[in-house]
């Protein structure tokens, strides 16, 4: 179990942008923590930025106080730009990552409010404090993107998920078909002068293979062929 916990949130589009945020990474369970307006959940403005994923806003759950939040967690990780004199270590998260993904936790990802950040309080109820490595110049990150780059990293430390790959086209044009447009596309080029037949050294034969490479379907030949046309046709 995955849980991620937002502290005092100000911005609705910011929790409809964070719901989306754990969507695409495959995670559902939202809880905020005494947030600005009560009914976040289902402003306007969340539900615009949720874009998609407002059944995690629908599910998710409002409470007072963080260790209400923190209810039935066994390892919570504070966010904090600013180290600590005292408190939970500070990790890198890829490192913490791949040390909790197979400890069995229930883990909670606790993300403070977009103005002050986690209180001191806050970050000590906390196992770890997870510090997102960014340009010394400049660290400051949108509550949402926070949510994105370490929901990304935790679903790749449990394994992630398999790139679809492309779904071949199934209307690829034929070996015929390319060599009809190729024959079209000669003449045309020879037309405008582009081709001297009498050396045309190795310009069609590139173009087959370059036809190959590109996989053209029946509609980019005909797209092809069109323009071959156009180049001959005089203008109206």
């Amino acid at each position: 179990m995955t849980r991620f916990v937002l502290i005092q949130t100000s911005h609705p589009g910011n929790v409809g942008a964070a719901a989306r945020a754990m969507k695409v990474m495959g995670f559902s369970e939202l809880v905020l923590v005494a947030p600005r307006f009560p009914d976040v959940l289902c402003q306007e403005e969340a539900l615009a930025m949720a874009s998609g994923a407002t059944d995690v806003l629908a599910q998710a759950r409002i409470v007072d106080h963080l260790e209400e939040a923190l209810d039935g967690i066994t390892f919570a990780c504070a966010t904090a730009m600013t180290p600590r004199d005292f408190g939970p270590p500070l990790r890198e998260p890829r490192s913490l990552f791949s040390e909790l993904a197979s400890g069995g936790h229930q883990l909670a990802l606790v993300f403070g409010s977009e103005r002050y950040g986690m209180r001191n309080e806050d970050v000590y109820r906390c196992h770890a404090v997870l510090s997102i490595p960014t340009h010394p110049d400049y660290g400051s990150l949108n509550l949402a993107q926070a949510v994105q780059l370490l929901a990304y990293d935790w679903r790749q430390a449990l394994g992630g998920f398999d790139v679809q790959a492309r779904t071949p086209d199934p209307n690829l044009a034929d070996g015929l078909a390319i060599q009809g447009l190729l024959t079209h596309l000669q003449s045309s080029l020879e037309a405008i002068g582009y081709l001297d037949p009498a050396a045309p050294k190795k310009l069609m034969p590139r173009l087959n293979q370059l036809f190959n490479r590109a996989q053209l379907t029946s509609e980019e030949v005909h797209i092809l062929r069109g323009i071959a046309r156009a180049m001959v046709t005089p203008p109206r």
